[in-house]
């Protein structure tokens, strides 16, 4: 069963990110930065621009749409942290679970595991 948002928010500020040495220990923690819908929005639209650029860059076979991609995908996330979270994104500190974590938020959404 996937961990939900839910009654997560409070493990925020107890947790160092640092310290947990699965994903499946990070996952809920990563769950809990994104509390608030509007991060989340964010993050669901980073990724489907960065899913774009992504389709973009094998079509034209121009590999600047990857770089669009993760410049578009991470300022939609930063943007959710930074305007609505308030919170660092994860990714400063543990970038490829926060990269990880991203995606399988992105499948949960799409899902109804975890709310818009």
């Amino acid at each position: 069963m996937q961990p939900t948002i839910d009654g997560l928010a409070s493990d925020r500020t107890t947790v160092d990110p640092k310290a947990l040495h699965s994903f499946a220990e990070f996952y809920p923690f990563y769950l809990a930065e994104h509390s608030n819908p509007s991060c989340r929005r964010m993050h669901f639209l980073g990724s489907s621009l960065g899913l774009l650029c992504v389709a973009a860059a094998v079509a034209t076979w121009n590999p600047w749409w990857i770089v669009v991609g993760l410049v578009s995908g991470y300022a939609c996330a930063w943007i959710g942290h930074f305007g609505f979270e308030k919170n660092k994104p994860a990714s400063f500190k543990r970038p490829l679970y926060s990269f990880m974590g991203d995606w399988v938020m992105y499948k949960d959404m799409w899902l109804g595991k975890v709310s818009f």
